[in-house]
Parts: structure tokens; C-alpha cells; sequence
């Protein structure tokens, strides 16, 4: 045998021992600087009711914020091991490439563009969103359609104000759209009587709707004209932290596909052996992240399953009461499910 031919074979034999060895636990650095620093950093927005809105007392509440606590569940064991850092559409990615934050849980558009350009991974959904209309209910509107001869106020230099000038020109109706530098000046105008319409994401037209003096005097429109994915982001140097985020997302979603609950988790509760294969195989899985056994335990002990954040922060348990839609489970006719786990 000639020695490149040894050499060829001594190759093939390492990579096929190479093939046959146990994985390692995966490593990640921004996992290992959470656990250095105790305390999980999520940048969130400047103040989105329901999503992530901090009170006069300085407590964080919100959809999003409840991710944050999520993620620190699951990581440090402690859902009060999260930190919030509010973040502007403009400064919000420089943030996370600089790694002022370990996380964007803000709502923040998956898009090709950023995930390409911007070098920000979406480990996934966590709120299947799209741009729609508020208007004040005495106006009898069911449609954005009916709105023709009408001003509509709206962000200057965002998606919004390409995406209504694209669906009012489609459909061949005549409006004016008022562009606005800042949130507050539009939502003063409209509230003012200046436009008959404001239109963002519906997410935030949620959340606008209660800074508004009567909340009752107005609806949001039940037609979107765009879709809008809002989910985590993180770097796209850090796979492993990638796949931590988005096993937690979905942790939550089987959660509620599987019927488990906070209460489920309670000392004197007893679980189906569904739930408990659930919780002992997810949890063994997850070792190969970085993440402890009972980690999904700690998630779901924290803030509940999916259903459980919808409905405290944005569902019928909270002031904004909104609908499910599309982010109710996939059983129930919506967009949400999750990955088989395990």
C-alpha cells in the first residue's frame, strides 16, 4: 500500500470514529455571558402597551417582557433574572451587534433584508402580526376601503407609509396619507380629529388605542394589508444562543398544545404521562444547548404556556382583550404549533 493511500485511509477511519463519537454539549458565548453576569438582557421598545410597556413604578409588563423572564427560566432558573433595555426601530440592531443586549424580544419584523443585511437571526414567531386601520367607531367603518376621500395619519419613512400608499393605489382609491415623524405626534393628530385613520401594526395600534383619552370610542379594523412575523432576534455569530430562543418559543407553544399550565406544575397537581414525557425528554434534549433538565419545568412554571401570556397580556384577561387570530394554535385555526418536542 503506497503511503498516500495509507494517509487516505487513516483519514476515512477518523472521520467515521469522528461520526461515531457522542456530541459534545454545544457552547455558546452568549449563553456563557448571561451565566457570568447572572442576568439575561432583552432589548425591548420604548413602550408598546401589551407587548412592553414599563408602569410608574418601574415594573416591566408585556408580551415581550414575558419572553424575556422565559428565557432567563430557562438559562439561570429564574424568571426574575431579566433585564430591559428599550430600544428605537433605528438604534435597535446596532444594539444587538454591539451586544448592549443578548436579545431583541420587541416587535421586530423577520424579513430577508435584516436577516441577510443586518445579520440577525429569527430562531421565530411569536406574533404573527399585520398593518391595519384604527378609526374612531362613530364613523361606522368595517373597511379601510370606505376610508376613500379620508386623511390617515401615519410614520414617515417606514413600511407603513410604502404599504398604504401600494394598497389605496391597488384598489384605485383617492386618500391622503399625513406623515408623522414620531409616534406620539401621530397618535395626537389622529386623536385631534386631523385624519379619520392612524395605521401601523395592528400590534401597536393595540397598544395606542389605550394611551388615547376614551379607549372605548375606538376600533381596529379587523383587515390587514401586510404581513408582519414579529419574533426574537439575535446575533447570527451565535447559533447555539439561536436555538435556545427558539426552543423556548416553541416550549410555550407545545405547553398549550399539550394542555400543561402553570397550575399543572403546582406541588399537588398530577400530569399526564403526555406532559410528563414532554417535560423529562425536552428537558434531556435541551442538555445539548447549554440548558439544565429542568428547564422546560422552569418556563412553563414562570409565565405558562402560550395561551397564558396571550391572554394576560394582550386576551380577555388583560384591558386591550384582543382576539387570538392568527396566533391561536394551528388545532384552532391559527398559525401557531410547534416542532415535534421531543
Amino acid at each position: 500500500m503506497t503511503r498516500s493511500r495509507r494517509r487516505a485511509r487513516t483519514g476515512a477511519l477518523a472521520l467515521s470514529l469522528a461520526a461515531l463519537a457522542p456530541l459534545a454539549p454545544a457552547r455558546s458565548a452568549t449563553i456563557d455571558d448571561v451565566r457570568s453576569r447572572g442576568v439575561v438582557t432583552c432589548g425591548v421598545s420604548e413602550g408598546i402597551p401589551g407587548f412592553s410597556v414599563k408602569s410608574g413604578e418601574g415594573a416591566w409588563s408585556g408580551l415581550d417582557v414575558d419572553f424575556c423572564r422565559a428565557l432567563a427560566a430557562a438559562v439561570l432558573g429564574d424568571g426574575t433574572k431579566a433585564t430591559f433595555v428599550p430600544t428605537s426601530p433605528e438604534q435597535r440592531f446596532s444594539v444587538l451587534a454591539k451586544g448592549s443586549v443578548d436579545v431583541l424580544t420587541r416587535n421586530t419584523s423577520w424579513t430577508m433584508q435584516r436577516e441577510l443585511e443586518e445579520r440577525v437571526l429569527f430562531p421565530g414567531v411569536l406574533f404573527f402580526d399585520g398593518q391595519g386601520f384604527m378609526v374612531p367607531k362613530d364613523l361606522g367603518l368595517s373597511t379601510p376601503a370606505q376610508l376613500v376621500g379620508g386623511k390617515i395619519c401615519v410614520l414617515a419613512g417606514t413600511t407603513s407609509q410604502a404599504n398604504a400608499v401600494a394598497y389605496f393605489a391597488k384598489a384605485g382609491l383617492d386618500v391622503e396619507l399625513r406623515a408623522f415623524q414620531h409616534r406620539k405626534e401621530a397618535l395626537e393628530a389622529y386623536e385631534a380629529g386631523e385624519c379619520d385613520a392612524r395605521t401601523a401594526d395592528r400590534s401597536a395600534l393595540f397598544g395606542e388605542r389605550q394611551l388615547v383619552s376614551d379607549p372605548s370610542r375606538h376600533m381596529i379594523l379587523s383587515d390587514t394589508i401586510s404581513k408582519e412575523p414579529l419574533g426574537p432576534g439575535v446575533r447570527a455569530s451565535d447559533p447555539q444562543w439561536a436555538s435556545v430562543v427558539r426552543w423556548v418559543l416553541f416550549s410555550l407553544i407545545a405547553a398549550e398544545e399539550l394542555g400543561l399550565t402553570s397550575a399543572s406544575l403546582q406541588p399537588d397537581a398530577e400530569l399526564t404521562s403526555e406532559q410528563t414525557r414532554f417535560l423529562e425528554e425536552s428537558g434531556k434534549l435541551g442538555s445539548s444547548i447549554g440548558l439544565s433538565p429542568t428547564w422546560v419545568a422552569a418556563v412553563i412554571r414562570t409565565v405558562g404556556n402560550y395561551a397564558e401570556v396571550f391572554d394576560r397580556n394582550l386576551g380577555k384577561a388583560s384591558t386591550i382583550e384582543m382576539a387570538r387570530g392568527a396566533n391561536a394554535l394551528w388545532k384552532d385555526g391559527g398559525l401557531q404549533y410547534a416542532p415535534p418536542m421531543p
